[in-house]
């Protein structure tokens, strides 16, 4: 796809971005809520929906996207998503009610699914086995920092130009993203590797996909860890300041402390899968995510969470989801490879369903206690080591990290 070591970073730097739109299209304006209840003249509730919604739009926008890529091609569903959610965001600032806003956000959320599963679709169309891992490593990567930089730029430039400027931020951000996209990312399916057939192919590729074995069991491992990871993080806020009993800018600073931790795994991990494999990384990282998990729900539930073993234990667990992400993400998509879209979009659907459904069993006990936290991360992290343990044994291996890079040679002639 690329015939220079700089074009590929080229290509991976905008990918990245891609990816990145989502945790700052989500968290960039949190900072505003309440501003925007006085601002448009309504409720937490509905201020709220528009986060809701986005996320939904996140989802349906990735399993529609994401199968009409593998019959279209990625780069032309990818300028398109760009251009709708650029457009979107445009709406989003000058809302003038709760109403329009939140239809608008859906729309954000639909296109700009776009970026997130086709960058996906296009790193498994360009690379194999080792080399895969590695650039979904570097996703992961700009994945965990993102979060983090987020609510510090929603925070700056909410001061400066309220909530409406924060959606002129993400309108920029997209404008940028819509040239960068013109300029270096060609088109990585060619005509003859795409398939046919309009409604009735993408529902039978999609039956294709789900009924790979091996696609479901990498999968599942990806998407049980980023459940464990959203757990943590709609209970930090309280774990860390009601229990342990920190202040803001002490949270603020652990929750950057963990996301570097994720980041730095990563980075590791791409640095290591060459000599180790995907396979074996990913194990690492789920066999960490279920031994630190369990070490902090024995922690809590002993009585009056110590703060040090829970902030190491914590800070463990996540930093152990950095070896799975990038891993996992490529060897699934490796099972489905003619379906890179559609896998993509289903493993993001996925990713988003458990992230929704994690995030409130976190507070069943209340404001006061971390023990639900900890049983999310801890099952998440069982659930994904049975998922490759039970579906993912007896298939082909990937290839080795020379065979990887002769692959790209060939491609990218």
């Amino acid at each position: 796809m690329t015939t220079s070591t700089k074009a590929s970073a080229s290509l991976m730097t905008m990918l990245a971005l891609l990816s990145a739109l989502g945790p700052f299209a989500i968290d960039m304006y949190l900072p505003a809520f309440p501003q925007m209840m006085a601002d448009l003249n309504t409720s937490a509730a509905s201020i709220q929906l528009t986060l809701t919604t986005f996320m939904l739009g996140m989802a349906v926008g990735q399993l529609v996207i994401g199968p009409l890529s593998d019959q279209f091609g990625r780069r032309k569903p990818l300028l398109i998503g760009a251009l709708v959610c650029l457009a979107a965001s445009v709406l989003c600032a000058v809302a003038p009610n709760i109403e329009t806003l939140i239809g608008m956000r859906f729309l954000q959320g639909f296109a700009g699914a776009a970026g997130v599963v086709l960058a996906r679709a296009i790193v498994s169309d360009s690379a194999r086995g080792v080399h895969a891992a590695k650039q979904f490593g570097i996703l992961m990567a700009v994945g965990g920092i993102a979060p983090v930089l987020s609510p510090l730029a929603g925070g700056g430039v909410i001061g400066f130009a309220g909530w409406r400027g924060v959606f002129w931020a993400l309108a920029v951000l997209n404008l940028l993203m819509v040239i960068g996209s013109i300029i270096i990312v060609k088109e990585s399916l060619p005509r003859e590797h795409r398939s046919k057939g309009g409604v009735k192919e993408l529902f039978a590729s999609t039956g294709r996909v789900l009924g790979n074995r091996r696609y479901l069991g990498f999968t599942f491992a990806f998407a049980f860890a980023m459940a464990a990871m959203f757990g943590y993080i709609s209970a930090s806020p309280f774990v860390y300041q009601n229990i342990l009993g920190l202040n803001p800018t002490a949270f603020s600073l652990l929750f950057a402390l963990n996301a570097l931790g994720i980041t730095v795994t990563s980075i590791v991990g791409v640095r290591l899968v060459g000599t180790l494999g995907p396979l074996r990384m990913t194990y690492i990282g789920v066999s960490g995510l279920v031994v630190f998990s369990a070490g902090l729900l024995a922690v809590v539930t002993a009585g009056n969470t110590p703060l040090f073993p829970t902030l190491v234990l914590l800070f463990l667990a996540i930093s152990s989801l950095g070896f799975i992400f990038g891993n996992a993400a490529a060897l699934a998509t490796d099972q489905v490879k003619k379906y890179a879209g559609t896998g993509s979009a289903m493993m993001g659907a996925l990713q988003f369903t458990l992230a929704a459904i994690a995030s409130p069993l976190v507070g069943l006990a209340g404001e006061e206690s971390a023990v639900p936290m900890a049983i999310v991360m801890l099952v998440a992290g069982i659930i994904s080591l049975l998922s490759l343990l039970a579906l993912t044994r007896g298939g082909p291996a990937l290839p080795a990290a020379g065979q990887a890079e002769r692959h790209l040679e060939t491609a990218a002639r």
